[in-house]
């Protein structure tokens, strides 16, 4: 007799857990690094550093910033202009001595000279703390070029307001102004200043104030929020 033929076993089944399929293409396309994110097609701007992103870009601000210096130095015509009509005038006296003129002081214990120093310093100062307004009003970002050239600007303004001053004052040449009024007559002295350190409260008041703007109501960081953990089944869960 023969035996039965009994079938085969069948064949060992797997869990779902346990099947793995290898990836289509389109599937690994997509966890390949960076797969979609093209590049920049031609044409289009670039962007980083330099052109900016999220911002203006280095080479705007550049741009502004050196409109900003150059507005901000044409206010110096004007602090000139204010400089000497407001500042106090100090008296020259000529006279002859033998063959020849001499000028001296009318009031030698007088304090106009250290008057026409301080009416440009508190003009300078005034006019920083304008600046700065206006370039924080401005460019409220903020920005390390628009704090240069606001301080760049004051410099060159102060410069411009003190030469504009002399050259509206008095003439420079006070032998010749003595002549011409006579022996003994009062005059006026030629406008200078004494102080030199005066040319600086201009962008010193400016970056100080501007300082204190961007701090106080300069434009804020977002708070950015922890990552939060991918999460990750485990098997069997």
């Amino acid at each position: 007799m023969s035996a039965p033929l009994t079938p085969p076993p069948p064949p060992h089944e797997r869990s779902p857990r346990d099947v793995w399929q290898p990836p289509s293409d389109g599937q690994a396309a997509a966890t390949t690094p960076h797969a979609d994110k093209p590049g920049p097609a031609a044409g289009q701007p670039r962007h980083g550093w330099w052109y900016g992103q999220d911002g203006p870009g280095m080479k705007v601000e550049i741009r502004e910033a050196a409109v900003t210096a150059v507005a901000v130095a044409l206010g110096g015509v004007l602090l000139g202009v204010l400089w000497w009509w407001l500042a106090p005038r100090v008296p020259y006296v000529g006279d002859v001595v033998g063959d020849s003129w001499v000028v001296y002081l009318k009031d030698s214990e007088g304090e106009q000279s250290v008057g026409v120093d301080g009416t440009f310093a508190l003009l300078a100062l005034g006019f920083g703390a304008v600046s700065a307004l206006a370039v924080f009003l401005a460019r409220r970002r903020g920005g390390v070029p628009s704090v240069v050239a606001l301080a760049a600007g004051g410099l060159l303004g102060s410069v411009l307001a003190w030469r504009l001053g002399v050259w509206l004052g008095p003439a420079s040449d006070v032998i010749a102004q003595a002549r011409s009024v006579g022996k003994g007559v009062t005059f006026d002295a030629p406008l200078k200043l004494g102080a030199k350190g005066a040319l600086l409260a201009w962008p010193f008041a400016a970056l100080v104030l501007h300082l204190g703007l961007t701090g106080l109501f300069g434009p804020r960081d977002p708070e950015q929020s922890p990552s939060a953990e991918p999460y990750v089944s485990q098997p069997g869960a």
